[in-house]
């Protein structure tokens, strides 16, 4: 078995080299392991070619793979992707679900071609999204439910029973990444809107918010009646109330920039912000 991985990269407040759970996982349990900037170099096809693989099985890999590796493989190469094809092709599929306000969710394992999650799907896992769900706990669900359809997937090729379907034409969305200007809550929007941002942001990579100049990262909202310019502060007790263009967020939980993070509460216990605050 190889397991191919993207190459150390510089993480936390020391910017220290650091390698994926992915390697860190194999090297624990003694796997062969290789990493390359891309897949596309001499070393990086012979590689896969001498692994001699029954298939390559890809999850967040974060980079192409270009036609050599596509056909590396005697079944191909396989992908567990976070969505239910063809809604959601891309890079950011949880996100993009929890910000359109989908009630269901899912993962595909498909049978990767040239194009962006065009391929044909040997599997879907289906879902519900509730509405307390986050970017993390809908991650970790449809990661579990991907893993067992991949097995399941893997079980039928092997048998020579697994048989994959075209994608439908109708439906194609496509999840584009998620831009750190998207990440700013912007109160113009409607309450519900920015609500699901929250929680399509949490735990990474934060929804944010400016009171008076202040950046806070904005951990906990729901939405409430309210009317006022957007960014108007309606209340100030143990929530803030903040109109929104409908409605308004009480914002229940946030962290100030360098501080913890804390309910609004224990912020305003520290601190009285000025009757005139807005957010922006």
């Amino acid at each position: 078995m190889l397991v191919l991985t993207q190459p150390d990269r510089p993480s936390g407040r020391g910017m220290r080299s650091t390698p994926s759970p992915v390697k860190v996982f194999a090297l624990e349990h003694m796997l062969e392991v290789f990493q390359a900037e891309n897949l596309r170099s001499p070393e990086a096809s012979e590689r896969l070619q001498v692994a001699d693989a029954d298939a390559i099985v890809v999850a967040a890999y974060g980079l192409l793979l270009p036609q050599s590796a596509l056909q590396a493989a005697r079944h191909g190469a396989i992908n567990v992707h976070a969505s239910l094809l063809p809604r959601w092709r891309g890079a950011a599929p949880i996100q993009r679900a929890l910000l359109a306000g989908d009630r269901e969710t899912g993962v595909s394992i498909m049978r990767m071609d040239a194009s962006l999650d065009t391929g044909p799907v040997f599997a879907q896992r289906r879902t519900p999204i509730d509405p307390r769900d986050d970017f993390g706990s809908l991650h970790d669900r449809l990661a579990e439910l991907g893993a067992h359809a991949l097995v399941d997937v893997l079980s039928e090729l092997e048998a020579d029973r697994a048989t994959p379907c075209a994608q439908a034409e109708q439906g194609v969305t496509y999840a584009h990444k998620i831009q750190k200007a998207e990440t700013w809550l912007r109160w113009e929007r409607p309450a519900q809107e920015l609500e699901r941002a929250i929680r399509a942001f949490r735990p990474i990579p934060g929804a944010l918010a400016r009171l008076d100049g202040e950046v806070l990262k904005i951990w906990r909202a729901s939405v409430v009646p309210g009317d006022g310019a957007p960014g108007t502060l309606l209340q100030c007790t143990r929530v803030l109330h903040v109109a929104c263009g409908t409605d308004a967020l009480a914002v229940e939980e946030l962290q100030p920039a360098g501080g913890r993070r804390m309910t609004t509460a224990e912020l305003l216990r520290g601190r009285t912000i000025a009757p005139d605050a807005r957010f922006r």
